[in-house]
């Protein structure tokens, strides 16, 4: 289209998206010598990760004896055995160095009197095998992931990573089954930019905002994954979504888990401490499923508290306010603000708010993207790779352990950066890119920003967001699925419709939301239909029409593929393998919790 002004760049690699990932990945490509971009649709220290305040778990043994062995039965075990063994054991090993990498890069962790990276106990994290509360993860106060992301942003522009900040990613550029790049669009001055690679890493996070309380930011509408849905390719085990148990009752806020893990723990309507009934053992450092159901237990049975009896209180005023100084500044000021609470004084009312998506795009553990061939076979996607919340390895498998997450974008950072470093060679040639694949992008783009429907994109948005969190959230039943799958087809269609006031090209919000609305819907289709057709229950994927976890049948990831507002449905086996003979896990027979 002659009104759009289209400029052209050539790197060796580009990374889509600045979060601690993306930055992981671009500093490690930048130090192996290639040509890098890094493309943002947020400055990159307004990235996500930087929400995250726990910590970053790795078996340092720093606070008492521990062993990355550990680490990775606690994370199969929490996976609930959907978990790439393999991908896992190569998480685990790597993450002392990884940690010690960032301390070296010059993030400001907490410190114990010896001096060395303090660490707390979080939910799931054990020693021995499940005998015990281990202290493995590491804490920057409860500002882990701000001081990481700073860290590493900093750490980008040393290394002369190049950065095109406040450019939003159409689309994926494909051809003949390779991807050789992405089209974008600068929200700065309304230019079309065409970024051709030889290698493109997708780190554009979670789509936590397809529900209508998450503590995800406002950005995150899975970019990434709504890219890859429209070139064709799947998304796996998207029916895994993740509630954690302590969002702020009324705004979603984050505490962290790492309250529970300073001593923090919840209550009912009655006084009692309801976890030591549902987890005797691990109580309120169970894992966040666990946890997460537990809560609505007790609210659906009448044991909330408050006016409506809707939420639960979790204490810390118990602790040394010290303590609550030093260790949780952030979440101080959290309660204070959203909830009007003093956390020295009173508890704070909290309830289980969408925080993680284990699902995504299917990688493996070097971070290349996979699909699967007609004959079955399964096969990388050349010239695309995949980290952090946008894909799936499969690390977490049915669930997330608290502080994996942040582990899991550096390991996998650095892995898709070394492993771009193999294939790729600086100053390489590009292949050209067909001009209709550009052309394709750019007629959805114009129809989009001309949409002159009569429903603006918040109708549509609230529409999608209300029927995913009623009827896919952390208790599911083939009666509520199967009006989610009804449901949720409305907003699709609604798309035909759509309305998009705003025409212009610099700083175009309405634009944004609409492009952002199409990604979110299509995963959202793909989450319903697979969580419809996963007959068990698994992690946080909890049915209560199929209460038991069916390892016969449903030890398989799941393969979605949207193609025209229909979801098309595959398996690819999960790697119950090791990289090393050093350990292998098998699912028991029943949960142990």
């Amino acid at each position: 289209m002659s009104e759009y002004k289209i400029i052209d760049h050539e790197y060796d690699a580009i990374v889509v998206g600045a979060g601690g990932s993306g930055l992981r990945a671009a500093v490690g490509l930048s130090e192996a010598g290639l040509k890098t971009a890094c493309i943002s649709k947020v400055f990159p220290t307004r990235s996500h990760t930087a929400a995250a305040q726990g910590g970053i778990s790795a078996a340092l043994g720093n606070m008492g004896e521990d062993d990355w062995r550990w680490h990775m039965f606690d994370t199969v075990k929490g996976a609930d055995w959907l978990g790439d063994q393999d991908a896992i054991e190569f998480l685990c090993k790597e993450a002392p160095q990884a940690v010690v990498e960032l301390e070296k890069y010059g993030v400001p962790f907490s410190r114990t009197e010896e001096g060395k990276i303090y660490q707390r106990p979080f939910g799931g994290m054990t020693k021995n095998y499940g005998n015990g509360v281990v202290q493995r993860t590491c804490a920057a106060a409860d500002r882990t992931g701000h001081a990481i992301l700073h860290t590493l942003y900093g750490q980008a522009l040393k290394k002369n990573t190049e950065f095109f900040i406040e450019y939003f990613a159409l689309d994926l550029l494909m051809h003949n089954g390779k991807c050789h790049g992405i089209l974008a669009w600068s929200l700065q001055d309304g230019t079309i930019h065409r970024f051709r690679a030889n290698m493109t890493i997708l780190a554009t996070g979670g789509y936590g905002r397809a529900y209508f309380s998450a503590t995800s930011a406002h950005t995150c509408t899975g970019d990434g994954g709504g890219m890859v849905l429209r070139a064709g390719l799947p998304m796996q085990d998207m029916e895994f979504v993740q509630f954690h148990p302590t969002g702020i009752y009324g705004a979603g806020c984050l505490i962290t888990e790492g309250s529970r893990g300073e001593g923090g723990f919840l209550v009912n309507s009655e006084g009692e401490r309801f976890m030591e009934r549902y987890a005797p053992s691990a109580k309120d450092l169970a894992s966040r499923d666990v946890v997460s159901r537990s809560m609505t237990i007790e609210i659906n049975e009448g044991r909330g508290v408050g006016k409506n009896k809707d939420h639960i209180y979790l204490h810390l005023n118990h602790l040394d306010p010290k303590i609550l100084h030093e260790r949780l500044p952030g979440i101080s000021e959290s309660a204070k603000v959203f909830a009007g609470v003093d956390v020295t004084k009173e508890p704070i009312p909290v309830l289980p708010t969408v925080h993680y998506n284990m699902g995504g795009i299917p990688t493996n553990y070097h971070g290349e993207v996979l699909t699967k061939n007609d004959d079955g076979s399964e096969i990388i996607v050349e010239g695309l790779m995949s980290i952090g919340e946008a894909a799936c390895v499969s690390v977490h498998g049915a669930n997330r352990l608290g502080s994996n997450s942040l582990i899991d974008l550096v390991v996998f950072g650095k892995a898709a950066a070394i492993r771009t470093a193999q294939v790729v060679k600086p100053n390489s040639k590009h292949e050209k890119i067909p001009e209709s694949e550009t052309q394709k992008s750019l007629d959805r783009f114009d129809k989009m920003r001309n949409a002159s429907g009569g429903t603006p994109t918040s109708v549509l948005r609230d529409q999608m967001q209300r029927t995913m969190q009623s009827k896919c959230a952390v208790f599911r039943t083939d009666k509520t699925l199967k009006e989610g799958l009804h449901e949720i087809q409305q907003p699709w269609e609604g798309l035909k419709d759509i309305s998009v006031s705003d025409k212009s090209l610099v700083f175009n919000t309405d634009l944004v939301e609409a492009l952002e609305f199409d990604n979110l819907i299509r995963q959202s289709m793909v989450t319903v239909s697979s969580a419809e057709n996963r007959k068990e229950s698994r992690g946080a994927h909890s049915r209560e029409d199929y209460k038991d976890r069916d390892d016969q049948e449903w030890m398989k990831h799941t393969l979605a593929w949207h193609h025209d507002g229909k979801v098309d449905i595959k398996y690819r086996d999960v790697h119950s393998y090791t990289l090393t003979n050093d350990v292998q896990y098998f699912p028991p027979k029943a949960r142990v919790y």
